[in-house]
């Protein structure tokens, strides 16, 4: 459970090595089943994360590391003999991973985590090298000098920190345990240098405890901040199946991995073997910490806060949060993480809350997991917002984590530097209607269309809400916004053949795209949706150009492929939308995300029942969580491909809408249309 600085920093100049003292040299031949084991024990030690540069070539060096002390790059540790390690010895090797001392005598920066691969086996310490030698391609790169100022620069003062903080007793197993807890033991405390992020750290920047014994033993891998994240608390956090799970896949029912986490999953524990995950899990499972015996509740809180529609926070997350994580907080099954009783949510420190908001996060991409979700980075919010919303998450469902003040999102952002959307579609900020006079009106036509199938179940015949289309209580450009709409109300219709107002307009949808029936034109539901309508109009006049306003066009010279549509829709669509295009229910049987055909999907009359209407709205806005795009990482199939997939799932069966037969008085019928 390593995160970026704790996953190894090597910096040295070759030289001839030591005579080697342990007596073991490299073997001549390169024995298979060793090279195999020393594999297995470069997985468990995560070294390819730290040693290896974005996009370069493995275990070849030169990614940058922060400390507090300035920046350090990793180093090849290849078998090269000029630039990596492959002058080295087995006995200055195990001099290095062991002491921190290098052939040459130079001292190393406990970044790397020598204090915990002392605890390393010698057979297993032997059985590293002979991979990194004989297995490991050699490459040519040389090292790059650190970027550490004085008096930090001064690298034999570290013989004194070594004197005083370095423990090099190997691990000894606790005969009162069973054989698999000193496994996970050895692993957590040793290889798996767990404690180099998730164990506080000392006013000599040192791990305060190297295991759960001695006089700081309760603090050992209790949580600590690294980067700007907060490694979170591992003792007793979950169920032994639980974090097998989330070590083996990245996420389980309480928790998505984030930051320098997700790494250690793709690189490191997703290989380990189930022996290796059931060991570490016992492990931390038996460490005492101030959680309840059986760690988080096994069903948490998942009512809609009262909150959710009477304070900032909550209408910014309705907003903003909710199509991802859910008005519930309990986010989508193997997509989304819940949070409600998240611990990274919950957390003491918000410090991975903040900059996960801040900058964005993926998922690991894991055997079990291959497609990588995203969440972009809310940056072009401003610190005031950011802060309500997650001192809302951080005190609803459950969840008992202090406020997050404005100031703690200032300092993260001054940090990080983050980069802001600079698109022109101003989103309008669902949290200003609390200032209005009509406020309650208002809050009551947002919620109309965020739940409109449950607050209006007589008048939706199917399982859809206005913000199926109208994405973040339609807000969001290119996706059918509501920004300026009514400023173009009432207007000539060619295809009605007539004027309609915007309570026409609405009941259509009701009609064409909701399969229902329509709101009374005079009654309080029409009333707070026109209001709602109205409030977005803004400063819009008729005849105004609104940026993003529909869903933009796709050229209709682009030829559809049915087939190519359907395996688009089974790699890109089907795990929020259905395999066969069911939609997808929670636990509860409550709908997530709506099917796209069949007896509950929008009907026949609805424009997204037309290929290019539909490829379009695909294009710029599905499949949600893809890549970084604010806000809701939408968008990125080609225009093919959309028009692909548009043509596979309209076409499939789905309601009629009767009154389809008076749509084209005058003028002829579009060529994509379906009647």
């Amino acid at each position: 459970m390593a995160a970026v600085i704790g996953a190894g920093v090597f910096w040295w100049v070759v030289t001839p090595p030591p005579v080697d003292e342990t007596g073991r040299g490299l073997p001549q031949t390169a024995d298979p089943a060793l090279i195999a084991r020393g594999k297995v024990i470069a997985d468990l030690g995560d070294c390819v994360a730290c040693h290896t540069s974005h996009d370069g070539t493995p275990m070849a060096g030169g990614r940058p590391l922060e400390t507090p002390f300035g920046v350090l790059y990793s180093t090849n540790i290849t078998p090269d003999a000029k630039t990596g390690v492959g002058g080295y010895s087995f006995g200055a090797f195990d001099r290095t991973m062991r002491k921190g001392v290098t052939a040459d005598g130079t001292h190393m920066y406990p970044a790397m985590p020598y204090p915990s691969y002392a605890k390393m086996t010698p057979d297993d310490m032997y059985a590293l090298y002979a991979y990194l030698m004989k297995g490991v391609a050699p490459v040519a790169n040389p090292n790059k000098p650190s970027e550490i100022g004085f008096p930090f620069n001064l690298r034999w003062s570290l013989a004194f920190w070594n004197l005083v903080f370095l423990d090099t007793h190997p691990f000894v197993a606790d005969a009162a345990k069973d054989e698999t807890w000193n496994r996970g033991a050895y692993l957590v405390q040793g290889l798996g240098h767990c404690g180099a992020c998730h164990t506080p750290r000392g006013i000599g920047f040192q791990e305060v405890a190297m295991s759960e014994k001695g006089m700081n033993g309760a603090k050992f891998v209790s949580g600590a901040k690294v980067e700007e994240w907060n490694a979170i608390n591992l003792r007793n956090l979950w169920t032994v199946k639980d974090t097998v799970e989330l070590l083996k896949t990245g996420q389980n029912r309480y928790a998505t991995v984030s930051g320098s986490m997700t790494e250690v999953i793709h690189n490191s524990t997703q290989n380990f073997s189930e022996g290796d995950l059931v060991a570490i899990a016992t492990y931390l499972k038996s460490l005492p910490s101030d959680r309840p015996s059986e760690g988080p509740p096994q069903a948490v809180d998942t009512d809609v806060p009262e909150a959710m529609f009477t304070t900032r926070g909550g209408l910014a997350y309705a907003q903003f949060c909710a199509d991802c994580h859910r008005l519930n907080g309990a986010g989508v099954a193997k997509v989304f993480p819940p949070l409600a009783g998240n611990p990274t949510v919950d957390a003491k420190d918000p410090s991975t809350l903040v900059h996960i908001t801040l900058t964005g996060w993926k998922t690991a991409e894991t055997q079990a997991y291959t497609r990588v979700f995203t969440m972009p980075g809310f940056a072009r919010l401003e610190d005031q917002e950011i802060a309500d919303i997650l001192s809302f998450v951080r005190t609803s469902w459950g969840n008992t984590g202090a406020p997050v003040s404005p100031a703690e999102v200032k300092a993260a952002r001054r940090t990080l530097d983050p980069k802001v959307d600079s698109s022109k579609f101003e989103t309008p900020r669902i949290a200003n209607l609390l200032a209005e006079q009509n406020a309650t009106q208002l809050v009551r036509g947002m919620r109309l269309n965020t739940e409109t199938h449950t607050l209006l179940p007589k008048n939706v015949g199917n399982v859809l809400n206005c913000t199926s289309c109208h994405l973040n209580g339609g807000t969001v450009a290119d996706g059918s916004p509501y920004v300026g709409v009514s400023a173009f109300f009432p207007s000539y219709a060619p295809r009605a053949g007539r004027e309609i107002t915007l309570e026409d307009r609405i009941n259509g949808c009701f009609l064409r795209s909701m399969n229902g029936k329509p709101l009374a034109k005079d009654g309080d539901d029409m009333k707070a949706m026109v209001a709602y309508f109205d409030w977005m109009k803004r400063e819009t006049k008729p005849g105004d150009k609104v940026e993003g306003r529909g869903v933009g066009k796709i050229s209709q010279t682009i030829k559809p492929d049915p087939e190519n549509g359907q395996q688009v829709y089974a790699t890109q669509c089907a795990v929020c939308h259905g395999k066969s295009g069911e939609g997808l229910k929670d636990a509860q049987g409550k709908v997530v995300y709506p099917p796209l055909w069949g007896d509950e999907s929008f009907n026949i009359g609805a424009g997204m029942a037309r290929t290019y209407t539909a490829a379009a709205f695909v294009k710029r806005n599905m499949p949600i969580g893809f890549h970084e795009r604010f806000p809701l990482g939408q968008g990125g199939l080609s225009d093919q491909e959309a028009v692909d997939v548009a043509e596979y799932f309209s076409h499939m069966p789905r309601p009629d809408f009767p009154g389809k037969v008076n749509d084209w008085p005058k003028d002829k019928k579009p060529a994509d249309a379906r009647y």
